[in-house]
This record gives structure tokens, sequence and C-alpha cells, in this order.
């Protein structure tokens, strides 16, 4: 089995932080399968003899299948994989009806039918009315044609606390023309009216798309991931021959693959899924809508679940997330809880010296894990090539011209450059350049903001020698060092203050660095 969605094998989010570092969305198609109950991940490269090409992306399901039947025991996820996504979903399908909600809702007799029939059908109705845009509400802006609003029944329909959610959550005021009114907010059944009134809408969107209804919705089936994974391999082979996006030639070749598309794939890889509007319509063709009936069961419904679910405390909800990350809750007793805030600095400093990517910064496991290290040789070398061939070269251009004849002078002239900077002699030359920078920011605003290591009383007496220029010889005491540490920890407190109790970068950064910090309970005037 292979389960995947608009993002992919959406499974292996919850095992993110033990994936290997080859796998990623791009090449996991056809990678991913459940076999025999257990989670099994295909290799990037095989032995030649499966009879497919090495450099392939991603191997095609036939191809998959053939290695999973042979060799299954080799491609068994890592257990920190298995565990996490067991984790994940254990205890169902028991743990299904902890998920539902059952509500009641003042709905046209058609729908409570066709419910009845297939009651999943309600995702598709709740996702059509929650994603609607400005061209679905034109069909809601007159009397509606399948569902209209003058035989409704008291029912009681089966959701998914997501999708209840998004029903009830969302404010929307029926066009006037739709015959669907709401009774005063004071009104008892007034919930029940409002999420009949927004499920009506749900299901006429999904009918006014039908082909049957509308014959221009056939191209409806230019949606969907199927079209886009088309689309995609499209671009790939180089199908529109560089052609800009939107152009009349672009968009010619764009119509003739939708037409391919309609014609041949969607109806080879689609042909047994059938559109919700056309599925709606056909049930209710085939289907008995017994009026008096469905009044009679409203009279004695049973009650509907209650929604205080909805309403999460801020406390419950921190809760939540910590027990999604697999924290214990910090003690309560301040004696009790002990923050180093060494720990602090050392966590920050190790996540800042990971090498980041475009695909972003990874947080270090452990401070222990990693330190801060600074390698000379690297840096001297880097800066010997930036700086060393270069730098008298910029001035020599500003007075002189250069002809494309002088390149091979130019390039001579760059070598001896590099022969005469060493890299020490540039390490020191850069040292002098901070050396003066420091001397002249440390009587400035931002040289007086920072914190700078205790050292008795030369630090103290260093200011006034500052004072006295730089002719006053050697005999200046040096300029006290800035304490990295302790700038960095105040920042970061006075930040992580800053947020007053709400998420924010610092409590972020840390928390995924395993560092929690106090709530921040000192008075304003202690």
């Amino acid at each position: 089995a292979r389960i995947d969605d608009n993002d992919g094998e959406f499974l292996l989010i919850e095992a993110a932080d033990f994936l290997p570092k080859w796998l990623n969305p791009e090449n996991s198609e056809n990678r991913v399968f459940f076999y025999k109950g257990e989670l099994h991940i295909i290799p990037l490269s095989e032995p030649s003899e499966q009879d497919w090409h090495l450099s392939a992306p991603c191997p095609t399901v036939p191809q998959a299948l053939a290695l999973l039947s042979t060799r299954s025991e080799e491609f068994l996820a890592a257990e920190p994989i298995r565990a996490a996504l067991y984790k994940r979903i254990q205890g169902y399908p028991e743990k299904i009806q902890a998920s539902l909600h059952r509500a009641r809702c003042f709905l046209p007799a058609g729908i409570v039918a066709v419910l009845r029939l297939r009651p999943s059908l309600v995702a598709a109705a709740v996702q059509a009315f929650y994603l609607r845009d400005p061209g679905d509400l034109r069909a809601c802006r007159r009397p509606f044609r399948t569902f209209p609003a003058e035989q409704r029944v008291m029912a009681l329909v089966t959701f998914t606390r997501c999708l209840y959610a998004q029903l009830a959550q969302q404010k929307f005021v029926p066009d006037r023309r739709s015959g669907y009114t709401l009774p005063a907010p004071s009104h008892p059944q007034y919930r029940a009216y409002e999420l009949g009134m927004k499920l009506a809408h749900g299901f006429e969107i999904l009918c006014s798309k039908s082909s049957k209804v509308a014959p221009d919705a056939k191209r409806n089936v230019i949606s969907g991931p199927l079209w886009e994974r088309f689309l995609r391999s499209l671009k790939e082979k180089d199908y529109f021959k560089g052609e800009m996006e939107g152009s009349a030639k672009y968009l010619e070749m764009l119509h003739m693959a939708e037409d391919h598309f309609q014609r041949f794939v969607s109806v080879s890889e689609g042909s047994d899924e059938v559109s919700p509007g056309d599925e709606i319509l056909t049930l209710l063709q085939t289907t008995t809508i017994d009026l008096k009936e469905f009044e009679r069961e409203a009279a004695c419904l049973p009650p509907e679940d209650d929604d205080s679910w909805l309403d999460i405390a801020p406390d419950a909800l921190d809760q939540m997330l910590k027990e999604a990350r697999n924290e214990s809750l910090p003690s309560t007793n301040e004696e009790e809880q002990k923050y180093d805030l060494e720990t602090v600095a050392e966590s920050m400093k190790a996540f800042v010296s990971k090498v980041s990517t475009h695909e972003g910064a990874e947080m270090p496991w452990s401070s222990d894990e990693s330190h801060v290290t600074f390698d000379v040789d690297s840096f001297t070398k880097a800066l010997d090539r930036i700086l060393g061939a270069g730098s008298d070269d910029l001035d020599e251009e500003e007075e002189f011209g250069f002809s494309d004849g002088d390149d091979e002078d130019l390039a001579a002239g760059d070598q001896r450059q590099e022969q005469k900077v060493s890299p020490e002699e540039l390490v020191g030359s850069l040292k002098a350049y901070m050396k003066e920078m420091d001397r002249e920011l440390a009587q400035t605003n931002v040289g007086k903001s920072f914190t700078t290591q205790k050292r008795g009383a030369s630090s103290v007496e260093a200011a006034p020698s500052e004072r006295a220029g730089p002719d006053c010889g050697a005999e200046d005491a040096e300029l006290a060092p800035v304490d990295v540490d302790m700038n960095l920890v105040a920042n970061l407190l006075e930040s992580y203050s800053a947020q007053a109790g709400l998420a924010g970068p610092t409590s972020n950064i840390l928390q995924s660095l395993g560092v929690n910090l106090p709530e921040n309970t000192e008075l304003t005037g202690s």
C-alpha cells in the first residue's frame, strides 16, 4: 500500500527528524510503501540487474513492487522512523470515533437522502464551501436549482471534527436571492439553520460544477494532483520549448495538452473516479425522497455532540504542543527549576555553528555535540583568494585604462601579488584594522552598549586612556574584550521578555534546542 496526497508522502512528516538525508519530497515518489504491515523505503540506487536506469529520480510502480517482492527485508525502514510513524497511527481504526462530531443541521430533503446513502459526501460539500471562490458563488446568487430552500428538514449529520470546525467557524451571509434565510442568533435552532445553510451551499456548488449540469464543467478535470504531475512532466521534457508562460504560443500548446489529458490520461488513470457533483445528481435521480418520513424522524432525533472542544485555553494549547514534541512539562515549582544560562549560550553557539543550506538551518541535537570552531588556515586562504590577488589592481584601474592586450601582464601581476602577501601578514593586517575599529567604537553608543569582561582595575581605567588618543604609547591599557556569552544571554532574555508569553523567535529557537526558559514573573519595580 502507498499513501499520498497533494503534499506527497505526507506520513513521512511524522518521522521528519529521523529520515535519511537523501530522502526529500522530489525523490520520494514510489519509494515509500507499507508491505506486510511494515514501512519500507526503497533507496536511491539499486544494482543494474533490476532493469531500470539508476539515474532516474523515482522508480515506476511496477519496478518498486518488483523490488519489494524480492528483497523487502533490505528496504525495511529504520527503527526510529517506524517508531515515530506507528506512534502517530496507533489506536486506529478504533480511534476514528473520537474524531467524529454529530450535529443537527436544517437541510433540504435531497441532501438528507444523499447523505444517508453516501455519508462521506459531506467532506466534499464542506470543502467546496470552505474553499469557495467568487466563481463558485455564482450558482448561489439565485434560487437553488438542485437543493431549493423550501423543502428542509432537521437531520443529524456526522462530520469529522476538522470538517465541523471548518463549517462552524467561518462567517458567511447567504445571498437573499438564494432563498436561504437565518433566524435571529437568539433562536434555539440558530446553529442548526446556519450549519444547514452552509452545507447546502457546498452541495449546490458541487452540483453546479457537474458535467451533467454544465457541459463546460468537463474542464474541471484540469485540476488536482494527476493534472499537476502531467503538466510538470511536460515542462521537464521541454514540451513548451522555452515559450514564455502566458504567451499566445504557450497557451496554444497548453490547450493541446489539456485536450490530450482529458481524452486519454484522465480517462485511463481516473476512469473509476466520479466527480462528487455527478455522483450527487445520480443519487438524486435513483432515490425516492420521502419528506414525510424525514419529518417523523426529525421529531425524535438523538442529542447532538457537545462542541466545547472548539474552545482551547492557552495553557491547554501549550500542553498539547509540548506533548506533540515529546517534551515533559516543566515543574510548576520555581524552586525546583534549574536554569543554566551557560546552557542557553552554548546551545545558541552550537546552532549558529551549524552549516545551513538553501533548505534552511538544522537544529543540533545537543550543545555538547558541536562546539564553535575556527579554522585559521581555511579562513586565511579564503581571504587570500578574495583580497590578496586584486587589492592593488583596483587602485591601478582608476588611474589607467587597460586594453585587451594587457590581460597577460595583469595575470602576471596577480601572480606576483599572491606571492608577496603571506597569510600571516594578511591576518596581522586584518587584526590591526579590527583593533583600530574597536578603539573608534569604544567611545560611541554602540561600543558602550556591550558588556565587557571584568578584569579588575585595568578595565576601569581603560576608558580614560582611550580618550588620550593613540599617541599615548605602549602604556595604554588594553581594551577590555566584549563578554560574548553575557551579551548573547542578555539579548536573548530581553527578546524573550518582549514576547510577553507569546510565541516568538527566541522561545522557538531555544525550545527547538531543548532549552526551556521560565515565565517572566519579575515585577517591573523590583
